[in-house]
């Protein structure tokens, strides 16, 4: 395993040194967010929403550190929680094996945590319905509400391997008073993640019905906020490992 991770970091850095698969992937992203291409897959039958590109970044970043709590702000139908939910159970299933024991689901205490300014009854019934329902927490409400982040934290405090991710509305004010709010929630050598942080690369008119756009949306907001916080870095490894990324710029590791 060592040998093949020496290899992917030669190959990232010859990868950054070519310009033609760079331009590539930049207009495969232009081209793809434009066509919804992210609207094309599910997670065990919940629509996700995501690059796979990005699922398997953070199925390798969960498994790496074994979080006990996701909190996931953005639920739409729910695929998200659905998926960080499943890599928890099999975190329980590689823990009991380790330790040479039973699996017992009921007394496992991972959970994922979304939050959702509008939990649509017929996203709802659906995740209630789902075989991973008993690892996933809800809370509707804006996610920058001061009560709502209240809540979270209140519910984080019983938790010591936290994971956040940030996907609900992607305008600057918004998604800067997010990491204000959730990141330092984080735990230490834990993740940060901000997607859609694409939407600064992309072309002025690919968002029209949105309030977010160049200047204005995630990426500017991580910027803003590592400005203001010394606590977190940008792990470039990643968007430069997966070149398809909507969180170019957006893994950002806690570091105190």
């Amino acid at each position: 395993m060592t040998d093949f991770k020496t290899e992917i970091t030669g190959r990232i850095k010859e990868m950054g040194a070519n310009p033609t698969i760079q331009t590539t992937a930049l207009d495969f992203l232009r081209s793809s967010a434009k066509a919804q291409y992210s609207y094309n897959f599910h997670w065990m039958d919940r629509p996700i929403i995501q690059y796979p590109q990005d699922i398997v970044a953070m199925q390798e970043l969960i498994y790496e550190l074994r979080p006990d709590l996701i909190i996931e702000t953005g639920i739409a139908h729910g695929g998200s929680l659905v998926f960080s939910a499943s890599m928890l159970a099999m975190l329980d299933m590689v823990d009991a094996i380790e330790a040479g024991e039973s699996l017992d689901p009921a007394v496992s205490k991972r959970r994922v945590l979304g939050i959702d300014i509008d939990i649509r009854a017929h996203n709802r019934a659906a995740i209630d319905a789902h075989p991973m329902r008993s690892r996933i927490e809800m809370i509707q409400g804006s996610s920058v509400d001061p009560e709502i982040i209240s809540q979270v934290r209140d519910f984080a405090a019983d938790y010591k391997k936290i994971l956040v991710c940030l996907d609900s509305n992607h305008t600057h004010e918004h998604v800067l008073e997010e990491l204000r709010a959730y990141a330092p929630l984080t735990s230490s050598g834990s993740y940060c993640v901000v997607f859609d942080t694409l939407v600064e690369d992309m072309e002025e008119d690919t968002y029209p019905d949105r309030p977010w756009g160049k200047g204005n949306n995630p990426y500017t907001a991580v910027q803003s906020y590592l400005q203001e916080s010394s606590s977190f870095e940008t792990d470039s490894e990643i968007h430069e490992r997966l070149l398809i990324t909507v969180a170019k710029g957006g893994f950002l590791r806690r570091i105190d």
